[in-house]
């Protein structure tokens, strides 16, 4: 939004800008200087303060791609004094640039295949590094609120490079791709009575038993309760809305919601991801752990202007209590009517 006086004029009342984000190449259609951001690493866009990180290997990195040194902070304060509620998203595990670097703190497959845009939340030095980017994401901002995305495990799917892997997995086949089998992890296991090579040996074979999957569920899901509890504990009282995917086996942005997420104290929504039509089901599910339900939507294509609105309404009917529309940058001329909803 910096650099671009007519937005304020499209802004709705409630702004999730980001704070710490993944590396993107994003259009920019409605700019008046740019047409495309190549963001070419995941950045935390406020200052990165040398004694917070002092130390650290996993550290963010400023974006070069931007004129202010504090480009969040920026937005958010001209956002605030034009009376918009303004909440910071935070993408916590999703950093290509770190997992490269530090191919020993990513989630590895079963095949010894680590995923460099992957960190495990198993490392306790992933969950530090975590929570230090979301307490320095909202440091000395009047905020209304945060949106954590990938507080938990990403899996064998991502959208990178000329990505050539769609269709080429059943849903199984990701669910067991997606296990991480980390030094982390496999402690984890160890400690549960599991031998790691006899693990890897049948998830390899695609044939681990329903009693085993459990147990590797449980290991990940506490590991995401360790990631998510140090990441609320920095954000003092601020609301936090939670990705969330109901499917305890999701990885990704939206990780599976373990036993206690959504009831966990500071969390006040979930933002289920809603995109394709037909999505009333993951929030009924969802809705059922007690929690509000924030119903993800996409108005970008391949959504069609014209089934958004029924889209909507069956979604608040399932039980939405809230909309988050994706993306208000994003879109062209032709569809910012459609964020008046």
């Amino acid at each position: 939004m910096l650099g671009d006086p007519g937005f304020l004029d499209r802004a709705p009342q409630r702004v999730t800008l980001a704070a710490a984000y993944h590396s993107t190449r994003a259009a920019t259609p409605l700019h008046p200087a740019h047409r495309i951001v190549d963001a070419r690493w995941a950045a935390l866009y406020r200052p990165v303060r040398s004694p917070a990180w002092e130390g650290r290997q996993l550290r963010p990195l400023a974006p070069n791609w931007v004129s202010h040194a504090d480009a969040f902070g920026t937005a958010a304060r001209l956002l605030k004094r034009a009376g918009r509620q303004v909440s910071a998203w935070i993408v916590l595990t999703h950093n290509t640039r770190l997992g490269t670097a530090r191919p020993d703190v990513a989630v590895v497959n079963c095949f010894g295949e680590p995923y460099p845009y992957a960190l495990c939340p198993a490392h306790p030095e992933v969950r530090e590094y975590a929570a230090t980017l979301a307490a320095e994401a909202v440091l000395d901002l009047d905020l209304d609120g945060v949106s954590l995305e990938a507080c938990g495990q990403l899996g064998v799917n991502h959208l990178g490079h000329h990505e050539k892997t769609d269709g080429a997995w059943t849903p199984a086949e990701v669910r067991l791709l997606s296990i991480c089998c980390c030094t982390a992890c496999r402690r984890g296991w160890v400690a549960q009575g599991l031998d790691p090579g006899e693990v890897v040996t049948a998830l390899r074979a695609g044939n681990p038993s329903d009693e085993v999957l459990a147990v590797l569920l449980g290991v990940r899901h506490r590991h995401t309760d360790l990631l998510r509890a140090q990441v609320l504990a920095g954000l003092g009282d601020l609301p936090v809305t939670l990705h969330a995917h109901p499917d305890p086996w999701a990885t990704g942005p939206s990780p599976g919601l373990t036993a206690t997420a959504a009831s966990s104290p500071g969390v006040d929504a979930l933002l289920v991801p809603c995109w394709p039509l037909g999505s009333e089901d993951l929030v009924r599910a969802a809705a059922e752990h007690g929690t509000p339900v924030d119903a993800y939507v996409t108005l970008l294509h391949p959504m069609e202007p014209d089934a958004v609105g029924p889209h909507v309404t069956a979604l608040q009917a399932a039980g939405a209590s809230r909309l988050s529309l994706y993306h208000l940058g994003l879109a062209p001329a032709w569809r910012q009517d459609l964020f008046t909803l």
